[in-house]
């Protein structure tokens, strides 16, 4: 079943559950997130794209109006609910300065692999260790889901769009998987050339070889 919801372009992704700080300055936004504010109502971030609006985004609920400025932008605290899919955009609301459009929830389906998780966890100690940011590890549980971790994979937007179209979590766990598979390598390497090249230029104790 459709329902109507404003939405917020943006060009980021914004995963359910994730906690977002915004800063709204434009007049058509200001009017939406006020209006969200009077009538305790979400609105919702579709991803902006190179090639125009995607049909998917996250609902957000707002969880605070942090500070309102003598102009009238405001800073926000942000939660994301569930995924939605575009069927209508509407460029601009009749009667408002905003954007909004015809959307149908996405019902996900939360399967569990612990044997990706496993193999998901190893590759990214391996690779928080190797970028010194093993302090993202500390935070991370066995049971993790993929959109705890979908920010700090080096993904691009694209990516990250991809990873909020599946459904199955198997299926976001299978990406974010090959990703590290692929990468990891590559970055050890770079870390192990860049040892090489600090070396370079010092005054070496070589053993010669014995023959």
């Amino acid at each position: 079943m459709s329902r109507f919801l404003p939405l917020f372009p943006l060009n980021i992704v914004v995963f359910p559950g994730e906690k977002l700080n915004l800063h709204i300055f434009e007049p058509r936004y200001r009017q939406l997130i006020m209006e969200c504010l009077t009538y305790d109502t979400t609105f919702g971030i579709p991803v902006y794209l190179e090639n125009g609006i995607g049909e998917y985004g996250t609902e957000i609920k707002i969880l605070s109006l942090e500070k309102k400025y003598l102009g009238g932008e405001m800073d926000i605290k942000t939660k994301g609910l569930g995924i939605f899919k575009i069927k209508e955009f509407q460029k601009q609301v009749p009667g408002r300065l905003y954007s909004g459009g015809e959307i149908e929830d996405v019902k996900l389906v939360h399967d569990d692999e612990p044997l990706q998780r496993i193999q998901i966890i190893e590759l990214l100690r391996q690779l928080y260790t190797a970028l010194g940011i093993q302090s993202l590890m500390i935070k991370l549980k066995d049971n993790f889901q993929s959109y705890e971790v979908a920010h700090h994979l080096g993904f691009t937007t694209q990516q990250e769009y991809a990873l909020l179209q599946c459904v199955k979590e198997s299926d976001r766990l299978e990406i974010i998987l090959e990703h590290l598979t692929r990468i990891v390598p590559v970055v050890l390497e770079t870390e192990r050339l860049k040892e090489r090249v600090k070396l370079n230029g010092h005054f070496k104790n070589l053993v010669p070889p014995n023959f």
